[in-house]
Formats: structure tokens, C-alpha cells, sequence
């Protein structure tokens, strides 16, 4: 499962996480099944359209002023009501999946399809540094998380890591919401992500 920009077996998260660590032991690794390939299973996976977040978190250490880190992410999901939970996927060896394994705190905002530039940003390769992506985006510091909140998402989310949970090439990360935002009345429809393109629900959008 999981995108440096967004994931969900085969969203951004492929495209946007930049560094990989080595995988399991050889002996650890367990095999495709018969007949199936990376490329198949990719392209099938491709078909599942998702919703797409900036996942953010600040890390203090990096620096004398510390540093905001984003990555788009499409295998992002509510897990549980009571408590409140919710998981994003983040690839192993990325920026995010080290700072997340040091630090807790942690926030996703939900993009809408007005933000498919953003998005876009925090998926690329070889990307600009997050600090100079984050000067030219407009956002809030969180007072539950300390991460950036997209200004103009549609809904924003802060937590706490409650679980990391390897999965494959992986981590699920499971966070409980310690708070929830909701603009005052959202103008536009959601940001999705299908077969490799970003994609708007209105009507006429593609």
C-alpha cells in the first residue's frame, strides 16, 4: 500500500516520497502470486479513485527554526469513530515515515479540486525543499499538532500517532484526531485521484 505524494498501493505516494530504505531480508519477502505483476497489480489499483490530502508535520530539529515537512497522500482513511482514528500510508525510508517514527504530532488536510496545484508540488521528485513549498502556501499553524493546515481545504485533521503498523514497502500510520477543522462554507467539490490523473467531481470537471 501507499505517494512522497500520496498513496493507496498506487497513488502519489509513490510519486512523491523521494528516499526508500532496504526492503525486508530476502527470506522475509514474500512473493507475488501467480500471475500477478507490479505493473498489474498497479494498473488495477490505479481504477480505485481516492480522495487526496497534504500530509504534514513539523520537525524541530531540523535547523535552528525546525522545518515543515508535506507529502501528498491518497491511502488515507477514517479507521474508527470511538475513539477517533484515522491512517494514512507513508512509503518506508521517506522524509515523513522518519519524521513520523521520531515525532507524533502530525496533520492531513483534505484538498479541494481548486488545490490540484499543491498537490501536484508535494507529489514531484526532486522537488524544491517543503521549506520554499510551504512559504508560497497559505496555511495555519495547527495549536494541536504545531503542522501547517492548508488554508481553504476542505476539512483539516490533527493527530496524534496512536499505531505504526508495517505493511509491504509501507508503514500505516494510525492517528487519533485531537482536532478537526471545517471551513465556513466551501466552495468547491473534492480533489480525487484516478488512473494517475487528479480528477474534479463537478459537474464538467475533469
Amino acid at each position: 500500500m501507499r505517494h512522497e505524494a500520496a498513496v493507496s498501493v498506487l497513488d502519489v505516494s509513490y510519486a512523491v516520497q523521494q528516499q526508500t530504505s532496504p526492503g525486508p531480508p530476502e527470506g522475509d519477502r514474500m512473493p507475488h502470486a501467480d500471475g500477478v505483476s507490479e505493473d498489474e497489480f498497479r494498473a488495477a489499483m490505479a481504477r480505485l479513485a481516492a480522495g487526496v490530502v497534504l500530509v504534514t508535520a513539523y520537525d524541530p530539529e531540523d535547523g535552528p527554526e525546525g522545518a515543515d515537512v508535506g507529502m501528498t497522500a491518497t491511502a488515507f482513511m477514517s479507521v474508527s469513530l470511538d475513539p477517533p482514528l484515522v491512517m494514512v500510508s507513508v512509503r518506508d525510508g521517506s522524509r515523513m515515515d522518519e519524521l513520523l517514527e521520531r515525532r507524533p504530532y502530525w496533520a492531513a488536510s483534505l484538498l479541494t479540486e481548486n488545490q490540484r496545484q499543491t498537490a501536484g508540488r508535494f507529489a514531484m521528485k526532486g522537488r524544491l525543499s517543503d521549506r520554499l513549498l510551504f512559504r508560497d502556501l497559505p496555511h495555519t499553524r495547527g495549536k494541536s499538532s504545531d503542522a501547517p493546515l492548508v488554508d481553504g481545504a476542505l476539512a483539516t485533521v490533527e493527530c496524534h500517532t496512536e499505531q505504526r503498523i508495517r505493511a509491504g514497502d509501507h508503514t500505516l500510520v494510525i492517528g487519533r484526531v485531537l482536532a478537526a477543522g471545517l471551513p465556513q462554507a466551501p466552495h468547491s467539490g473534492p480533489l480525487t485521484y484516478f488512473r494517475g490523473r487528479y480528477h474534479s467531481l463537478s459537474k464538467g470537471g475533469s
